[in-house]
């Protein structure tokens, strides 16, 4: 009888600790990686160049290029120039940004990529997704995943504690954004990938009812996993289903409508996820959501990031428009100007009581 399984694509190396930075080396030398030691390495001018330094010297193959900011230009740039060498793979060392560029540009000239994150600000790192600022705004690029990720959890804790709790919003963000899968496939018969939505759920959760802080390793380790996880579970899907609903739909709107103020990523969809569950008949959720994302240090209501009432009404009312085709709980509702009033000023009173 033949065996029927499928390829998950993922990591051939998950390296989450305390001192992971240490052992960069021995990882980067797996003959599935690198076989001759010859490596660029992405950094940005910030956490990743100051990592160079503790790090070069065990990378005596390895050419440096410092990337200046994570847009569109910055990662074909950085492609053009990887182009020019003979390397067995790329590194992407430091934030989000450099990550994202690191990505783009090994998959434009078909290396494998190795994340070396220095924060947790959200699930990119592991996921098949490059996001790039372009002249049209910001722009999602397909991607494979990294085909190694190492995150130094002492590197992590040095990093502005901002990032970290906006990587605690985006990975309880899943939560809604799988209630919104299983909700496309009532109405609409959307099919739903059993694994990726079991992956993501799970990174939401573990995140949700861990009883720690951003100041705990063992907090922190399980954080990582989540973002880690809910960026294979994307691949496993192919697309961003598992980890993106009305919570990322409203996160958008932010960053489109106000471009110039919008907050972190995380903060807008932690927020975001919090509303969405009200807005489900969620009520229970929605409040135990708001809890933990304020015990975190992180905005349940607009007026923590510096928006108005009727602000975040328009944010709600344009979220659906950016992402046409995605069925989630705002497009389901089709909810009016009023009625979103209504039910956020419910909403403001049910975690505030």
């Amino acid at each position: 009888m033949p065996v029927l399984t499928r390829l998950i694509p993922s990591p051939v190396v998950v390296d989450i600790r305390a001192g992971a930075l240490d052992d960069l080396a021995s990882v980067l030398s797996d003959q599935r990686i690198s076989h001759s030691g010859k490596l660029a390495v992405a950094v940005s001018n910030g956490s990743g160049a100051k990592l160079r330094e503790r790090i070069a010297p065990a990378l005596p193959g390895a050419t440096w290029y410092e990337v200046g900011g994570g847009t569109l230009d910055d990662a074909i740039r950085l492609a053009g120039a990887i182009k020019a060498g003979h390397y067995d793979a790329v590194v992407g060392l430091g934030g989000g940004k450099i990550i994202d560029c690191a990505k783009f540009a090994a998959a434009r000239v078909g290396l494998p990529l190795v994340a070396v994150p220095t924060n947790l600000a959200h699930d990119g790192l592991c996921s098949p997704v490059a996001t790039l600022d372009n002249d049209a705004g910001r722009g999602s690029y397909g991607v494979p995943n990294p085909i190694a990720v190492v995150i130094d959890l002492d590197v992590i804790r040095e990093a502005p504690v901002r990032f970290v709790r906006s990587g605690i919003g985006d990975a309880v963000s899943n939560i809604s954004a799988i209630a919104d899968w299983e909700l496309a496939n009532r109405v609409n018969g959307e099919k739903i990938d059993g694994l990726a939505a079991a992956m993501a759920r799970q990174a939401g959760e573990a995140v949700l009812r861990h009883p720690g802080g951003i100041g705990d390793n063992d907090f922190l380790q399980v954080l990582a996993e989540a973002l880690v996880l809910s960026g294979i579970a994307m691949s496993v899907s192919g697309d961003s289903r598992p980890s993106s609903g009305a919570c990322h739909e409203i996160n958008h709107a932010f960053d489109l409508l106000f471009p110039q103020r919008a907050a972190s990523h995380g903060e807008q969809c932690g927020l975001g996820a919090a509303f969405a569950m009200y807005l489900r008949g969620a009520h229970e959720e929605s409040a135990y959501m708001a809890e933990v994302l304020r015990r975190h240090g992180l905005p349940v209501l607009p007026e923590e990031i510096g928006f108005t009432v009727d602000e975040f009404v328009q944010v709600v009312e344009f979220a659906p428009q950016t992402r046409p085709g995605r069925y989630t709980i705002l497009e389901h509702l089709d909810l009016k100007t009023n009625q979103i009033k209504d039910i956020y000023s419910d909403y403001a009173k049910a975690i505030s009581s």
